[in-house]
């Protein structure tokens, strides 16, 4: 762990993680006192990560229940993509040509999907598929940006989760982010900016479909 961090620090960041991972799901509880069990902590640090995420928009606060992990809505997707175009186009327009740790970091990324999907396990397919997109946003090469994209990163995994059948919702998408991945490669940012483009306007209306459904159920 880094030593530079707090302990509440280092909390936030493995609670983020879990989420981001998909161990952490929507309507979860997170009981102050497990997790006082779990990481030796005192209820004071427990409570001033749990107080951090709930900033960051990823817990809330249930009266008679504690606080749980966050369950977004419509809104919220709109909101998330509004700031995924903004970044993600962004961060390939401003590109200048890949350098080798860049393209080497989002292979790495990609294979790590690929060999995901070929064992099933649909939410690992997810959250390795983010970190291609973490490492698009990576571009722009602001510590700042980074660190406000992971926190919209796991605001999406919580979205994602909502989606009924995962195997069905993320399979479409590798296929995709290798297309982005290999139009930067070859320098041809204008495509690259195109596909993200049509890649982030399916996406966002796949997910507001499921969430139209899930609100008539």
């Amino acid at each position: 762990m880094n030593s530079g961090l707090s302990l509440a620090d280092q909390i936030t960041l493995e609670l983020r993680g879990d989420i981001i991972g998909g161990r952490l799901l929507p309507g979860m509880s997170l009981v102050e006192s497990d997790l006082v069990a779990a990481y030796n902590a005192s209820r004071n640090t427990i409570r001033e990560a749990l107080h951090r995420l709930g900033q960051e928009g990823l817990t809330r606060y249930v009266r008679n229940k504690g606080v749980m992990v966050r369950r977004l809505g419509i809104e919220d997707v709109r909101d998330l993509f509004r700031v995924r175009r903004t970044l993600e186009l962004q961060a390939i327009s401003a590109s200048r040509p890949l350098r080798e740790y860049e393209s080497d970091r989002m292979l790495e990324a990609l294979e790590a999907a690929e060999l995901a999907r070929e064992r099933e396990d649909w939410r690992a397919v997810g959250t390795h598929g983010l970190a291609f997109h973490q490492h698009i946003v990576g571009l722009l090469r602001s510590p700042l940006f980074d660190a406000f994209f992971t926190n919209v990163v796991a605001q999406l995994r919580l979205v994602f989760c909502s989606a009924p059948d995962e195997a069905r919702f993320q399979a479409p998408w590798l296929a995709r982010d290798r297309q982005i991945h290999e139009l930067l490669a070859e320098g041809d940012k204008r495509g690259a900016e195109d596909a993200m483009c049509l890649y982030l306007d399916d996406s966002e209306h796949l997910l507001s479909q499921l969430f139209a459904t899930a609100s008539h159920h």
